[in-house]
């Protein structure tokens, strides 16, 4: 009788007193498969941050290998590559039709999925365009390439591009314009070497969209002709601009014509008195800022 009930306790009360816990496995997985969603999440949320304008109708199959590879933990002590012959999608961020390649040292633009809307390639090496460059991506609607190197534009580089609506060229080395896609609505050339010569006399003439254009801080000695009446914001702060005259950015012939759309034009750091030249803005709403004495 005794040993019967020293055997009861044994196999029955003690599991009592120190059950195994069935569920702490469950929860523990659980744990670890949450932290992992989350920090894929994490990393999507800080790039949709940073592009908070990234359309949502692409579809990018490079999205789950980047967030992988990025959520890997065997990828954690591997220092960054600079090995510019990886895949663009291993060397850049690529994520809902938008390509990131900022501060990478890449010298040339790398090869673009087709789907490809969004490029932002900003402070890197590139000296130069090519025309086949982009000679397959039609669908492409903006290009940020701030910060580069850029001395060269191959001609015809943007001439397929017939949805491209914004394009940064500010910070290079240009001397010259390229021929622009005719949907621009957006053309920054801000801090490069361009003189006036190196603008065509029609540039700007079939840009029927073109609403924001800066030329800042180059070398112009003149104010681009054929300005077109879509245009609201000119900045031309610091170039040489010495002369304007009454067809600049009015009609000497058309007495009653107004730029309606023209909300600014910066004029300031030109070698230019501005009160020299009143029958140039008969046609504005508002005067240029800029020295007039």
């Amino acid at each position: 009788m005794e040993t019967l009930l020293a055997t009861f306790f044994l196999f029955v009360l003690v599991p009592l007193v120190n059950p195994a816990p069935p569920l702490q496995q469950e929860s523990l997985q659980f744990y670890e498969y949450d932290t992992d969603v989350s920090m894929g999440s994490l990393i999507q949320q800080d790039y949709e941050m940073q592009s908070r304008d990234i359309r949502k109708d692409g579809t990018n199959v490079s999205l789950d290998t980047s967030l992988m590879l990025q959520s890997d933990d065997s990828q954690l002590d591997v220092p960054p590559t600079k090995d510019t012959n990886l895949p663009t999608c291993l060397l850049c961020v690529c994520l809902s039709g938008s390509v990131y390649c900022e501060e990478i040292d890449i010298e040339a633009v790398p090869p673009l999925p087709k789907e490809t809307a969004y490029l932002y390639a900003r402070f890197n090496k590139i000296k130069r365009i090519a025309a086949s460059d982009f000679a397959d991506i039609t669908t492409l609607r903006r290009i940020d390439f701030s910060g580069n190197r850029i001395e060269e534009i191959e001609d015809g580089a943007f001439s397929k591009l017939l949805l491209l609506e914004e394009l940064s060229l500010a910070e290079n080395r240009l001397v010259k314009l390229p021929v622009l896609p005719p949907k621009l609505t957006t053309f920054n050339a801000n801090q490069n070497r361009i003189k006036s010569r190196g603008i065509k006399a029609n540039a700007f003439k079939k840009l029927t969209n073109l609403a924001y254009l800066y030329l800042g801080h180059n070398a112009l000695e003149s104010v681009p002709l054929n300005l077109p009446e879509s245009l609201r914001i000119l900045h031309l702060q610091y170039n040489n601009i010495t002369t304007i005259t009454d067809d600049t950015f009015c009609k000497s012939n058309n007495t009653r014509y107004i730029r309606t759309r023209m909300d600014e034009i910066r004029m300031e750091g030109n070698p230019i008195v501005l009160a020299k030249h009143v029958n140039a803005f008969s046609c504005l709403r508002m005067l240029p800022v800029g020295t007039y004495y």
